[in-house]
């Protein structure tokens, strides 16, 4: 997998999610959804396969199209299987978001026509809206060496309300799209969910050894790799001298002041994602700043129009400060405007700390790294959920990380230490 890679082969544009299909007698299949762009049609036109030619290194012969999905509609992620004599089409309905679902299908000829599961969906957490996994749907069968079945698909956890009926929401998604998986059982040469077609929290394991994964990100992170860590993020662009350095200064993560949080362009922030309903980060950041156009900070992100900072910039009356900034749906706020806190002249690095405790978080600073102050203004999780930003459908859910601001164009720098994220 690390290479040598070829140069890219193209296969189609007519639509997403493709899918190549390796069959017995060594053919190769590609399936995809295809898009319909016209004013006046459904934009889901069904799933089409075609050839693939390894030996022309295109796709040959003509398209078809398939399977034009159930009623549920908006027919995606086409994946094709062969057992039992049986070709089966495996896709994704509904939409990705609370209607979510899997439907399959079966036919004797890879194309079709393919017989409806007896009973479908395969999958879905529609008609269940008290589960604790929703959005269920939109995945892939696996067997393991012992011949067990199991269906990996994505869903997502949401956050309900205070106050808030079932019918009037079904929550909101703050960490996302996630990854679930269920046990798969065989009749009829159909597959079944274990426990209905519906998600479960708890599935029984697969008769195989146990497996331990080494932890490949610390509780506390400090910074003395030459490489960001894995979990970490970046907007647009990988990581580089563009927006930071790991060894201008050893032991820290060196990020220079670029464009602000709304910008489109170039970014300096590094965050990592939220993975659990309640938890704490922390760092501990050196910053000089002489400007109000510059700040530097801890940050719940959502998107560039979704987001809350607790930083260190600039007061023309105050000097260097603490402050907050938030913005939710592209307005943004000051929410301790008039009372931001002043840094004594003899501290170089401010300490900022979030605790996220489900349903709220709060941000804290502290100047010696052992007594936090807790600013008094409660921040909403749901506001950085897939659920609630404009336009929702999205699917990265809430990152916490770090960030530098230097709108005056003059990239000043902040020397993060550590970053420290332990969930509770």
């Amino acid at each position: 997998i690390d290479g040598e890679w070829s140069e890219p082969i193209y296969l189609n544009n007519s639509g997403f999610d493709p899918s190549l299909f390796h069959d017995e007698d060594g053919r190769k299949w590609l399936v995809n959804m295809m898009w319909d762009h016209r004013s006046n049609k459904h934009s889901f036109y069904g799933i089409v396969l075609q050839e693939y030619s390894v030996e022309e290194q295109k796709l040959v012969g003509e398209s078809k199209v398939i399977y034009k999905g159930t009623e549920l509609g908006l027919t995606e992620a086409p994946h094709l299987y062969k057992m039992n004599g049986y070709y089966y089409l495996l896709v994704a309905e509904g939409g990705t978001k609370f209607e979510h679902a899997s439907s399959v299908s079966r036919s004797k000829n890879i194309d079709g026509p393919y017989e409806l599961h007896p009973h479908d969906p395969l999958i879905s957490s529609w008609a269940h809206p008290l589960l604790p996994l929703q959005k269920a749907g939109h995945g892939s069968f696996v067997e393991t060496q012992n011949g067990e079945w199991y269906f990996a698909h994505l869903t997502g956890r949401p956050l309900k309300l205070d106050g808030v009926k079932m019918l009037e929401s079904r929550g909101y998604c703050p960490l996302g799209r996630e990854t679930a998986i269920q046990k798969v059982y065989w009749e009829n040469d159909w597959p079944y969910i274990v426990g209905g077609n519906k998600p479960s929290v708890e599935v029984e394991a697969p008769d195989l050894p146990e497996h331990t994964f080494e932890m490949n990100y610390p509780v506390k992170d400090e910074f003395d790799s030459e490489e960001l860590n894995i979990h970490f993020n970046t907007l647009r662009i990988p990581f580089n001298e563009e927006i930071g350095s790991l060894t201008e200064r050893p032991g820290h993560l060196r990020l220079y002041g670029r464009e602000s949080l709304h910008s489109l362009f170039t970014q300096s922030l590094v965050a990592r994602r939220w993975q659990s309903f309640e938890f704490i980060a922390e760092t501990k950041v050196a910053f000089e700043t002489e400007s109000f156009q510059q700040m530097a900070g801890l940050i719940c992100y959502y998107n560039t129009r979704n987001w809350t900072t607790a930083n260190v910039t600039w007061n023309e009356e105050k000097g260097r400060v603490i402050d907050l900034m938030a913005c939710e749906r592209f307005e943004t706020t000051h929410p301790i405007q008039g009372n931001e806190i002043p840094v004594p002249e003899d501290v170089e690095s401010v300490y900022f700390r979030v605790e996220v405790d489900a349903k709220h978080y709060y941000f804290s600073y502290s100047f010696d790294g052992e007594n936090y102050e807790r600013i008094d203004v409660a921040f909403d999780s749901y506001k950085l959920s897939d659920d609630y930003i404009e336009q929702a459908g999205f699917f990265t859910g809430a990152f916490v990380g770090m960030h530098c601001i230097d709108i005056s164009g003059r990239r000043l720098p902040a020397d993060f230490d550590y970053f420290r994220y332990e969930e509770k």
